[in-house]
């Protein structure tokens, strides 16, 4: 198993008067992404380690922390890696969502958050795992506040793969540094409005996200400190991510760029 550490050495940003208990806090979806930390140093660093598993589903090391997101392809597609703390599911579809995977995980009592549209399809013996998070809601879990944010397609449709109010993108944020969680979404209103995000994770693949440049436009708009394409495989291949990387820095030489293989198996 390949293990890629992100390593960002940042000023910590610190949160505005956030309640630290673990009950969930609902929020309308502009306070959501409006949400602002202030300037102040912290000689600490933000330490993430990212292991791709393929696509969405990755395995993620912050602090003492671990958590998978979008697990699918069996619990053999996790060896070798810790058991999480906590896991995340973004939307309905079958590269995000899998029951058999999450079964097979043996996770336990450990809390999976999800999309209303998710827990509704997930089967029995899981629901007493899960938190559900709807759009511009909040909960804070194991020191972590995470954010539900919008993800879907535009222009807004009826028939869209991806329609507002269904899936989730997360922003988790702990001693005021932040990592953004795309999902499955295209340059919309919800991400350009973040701000201050240490490390950001993109999709990109046509038909079903957006084009690299749609997307190197949002990462310019809202100007994380770090970003990283991921769920780049489409219909016809893969979205071309050094094209990405060549418009963010052309449009901000200050962000960084890290490419990392997401399809290892490839």
């Amino acid at each position: 198993m390949r293990r890629i550490a992100t390593l960002l050495a940042v000023g910590i940003l610190l949160a505005g008067c956030k309640n630290n208990s673990d009950s969930k806090e609902s929020k309308t979806t502009s306070e959501v992404v409006e949400k602002n930390t202030s300037s102040e140093t912290n000689p600490d660093t933000l330490d993430i380690e990212i292991t791709p598993i393929s696509h969405a589903t990755a395995v993620f090391k912050w602090s003492d922390a671990v958590f998978y997101t979008d697990p699918v392809g069996g619990a053999e597609a996790f060896s070798g890696n810790d058991k999480p703390d906590f896991v995340l599911v973004t939307d309905i579809h079958g590269d995000h969502m899998n029951a058999e995977t999450l079964k097979a995980l043996e996770l336990g009592d450990t809390k999976i958050i999800v999309p209303k549209a998710v827990q509704e399809k997930l089967p029995e013996e899981l629901q007493s795992n899960l938190i559900v998070l709807n759009n511009g809601a909040t909960v804070e879990h194991m020191g972590f506040s995470i954010d539900a944010i919008p993800m879907y397609n535009l222009p807004e449709t009826k028939d869209a793969m991806h329609v507002k109010g269904r899936g989730n993108g997360y922003l988790l944020q702990k001693n005021g540094q932040s990592l953004y969680i795309s999902g499955d979404t295209e340059d919309i209103p919800e991400m350009r409005n973040l701000r201050n995000i240490d490390v950001a994770l993109i999709s990109m693949n046509l038909p079903y996200t957006m084009p690299v440049d749609q997307a190197a436009e949002g990462v310019l708009a809202f100007k994380p400190k770090k970003v990283i394409p991921y769920h780049y495989r489409g219909k016809d291949g893969f979205a071309d991510v050094e094209k990405f990387k060549q418009l963010v820095n052309k449009g901000n030489k200050n962000i960084e760029v890290e490419l990392i293989d997401w399809y290892p198996s490839k």
